[in-house]
């Protein structure tokens, strides 16, 4: 029984000492000691009261120290509270004291916050960057589509990362200097023998204000010559003029043969008209026979007339060639 109560008791102290050390962090002490970073035990099982990884905050800071930086406990603390990434802006600072860059811990934080990859920045500070424009159509006076490409050399303006505007807007402002360029060009081929006159125009708008980059140069990579839009739009236009014709043509023919139909109807009430009159004749001589007003001998007489008419008539058709009939 006394051997199982030591054993026990020796367990309980392991598990004690591995509670210790798991929430008091020595080992980052001693490496912190051992790196001239002088930082309170207390401090450090504060930060674990306060939900922040000590190594989070204790190996950015021996960085710091080591680079020659000045650089507070508490503010790096302050930072990975507020969401940032303490060990990228201490990378940033330490990067851009090397490169002689003025850049304040502050700064370095509010670029960081604002969602700006701030290491990055200052590399590009130190080393410009290439950004590739996409293919930019535009015409020239003359009809003719041109295809240009851009290179847009940029460095990083750390002052203005902080509300300035991206890549994207670089990208849409030489673009919009590609086309105002090839547009204001008389004819293409000033274009095709003079490609610098687009970098020119485009360096002399600024088109790097209001954005977290200053423009280096802009180089025009390829002038491809595209479509005659030109003779395009006078197709399009002839073909437009030629339906609308067509359509006022169909419009005319049938008006025409509407009119047509209305004659053709005018004609076929005309005859009724006289069919209907026709009938009235027999009556009428049946009434001049009643009430004698007509002789029968009168009635004889015209009927022989109407013979005679009709037999006339006849021999007339006879002695027609077929092609007059």
């Amino acid at each position: 029984m006394e051997g199982l109560g030591v054993l026990f008791l020796a367990f309980f102290v392991l598990i004690l000492v591995f509670l210790f050390f798991s929430f008091i962090p020595v080992g980052l002490w001693i490496s912190a000691w051992a790196a001239g970073v002088r930082v309170p035990l207390i401090t450090l099982v504060a930060m674990r009261l306060r939900r922040v990884p000590p190594a989070k905050i204790i190996y950015p800071l021996i960085k710091a120290t080591k680079a020659g930086l000045d650089v507070r406990l508490d503010r790096l603390e302050a930072h990975y509270l507020a969401g940032g990434n303490v060990d990228r802006v201490v990378d940033a600072l330490i990067a851009a004291d090397k490169a002689g860059i003025k850049l304040t811990f502050d700064r370095a934080a509010a670029i960081d916050l604002a969602g700006r990859d701030v290491l990055e920045a200052v590399r590009v500070s130190v080393n410009p960057k290439v950004i590739q424009t996409p293919m930019v159509a535009a015409v020239a006076k003359d009809g003719i589509q041109l295809l240009a490409t851009a290179r847009v050399t940029v460095r990083a303006n750390i002052d203005r990362l902080v509300g300035g505007a991206g890549e994207e807007t670089i990208i849409a402002r030489v673009g919009e200097g590609i086309v105002t360029t090839i547009g204001s060009a008389n004819s293409h081929k000033e274009v095709l023998e003079n490609p610098d006159r687009i970098s020119k125009t485009v360096l002399e708008k600024g088109l790097d204000a209001g954005t977290a980059f200053e423009i280096l140069s802009v180089d025009i990579a390829d002038v491809d010559v595209g479509k005659n839009i030109g003779a395009q739009l006078q197709i399009d236009q002839a073909e437009a003029d030629k339906k609308i014709a067509q359509a006022k043509a169909e419009e005319r023919r049938a008006m025409a043969v509407a009119a047509e139909q209305e004659n053709r109807a005018l004609v076929e009430a005309m005859r009724a008209k006289l069919v209907e009159a026709q009938a009235q004749v027999p009556l009428a001589l049946a009434e001049a026979l009643r009430t004698g007003r007509l002789g029968v001998m009168d009635y004889y007489r015209l009927k022989n007339i109407e013979a005679d008419t009709d037999m006339r008539e006849s021999i007339s058709r006879a002695a027609k060639p077929e092609g007059e009939e």
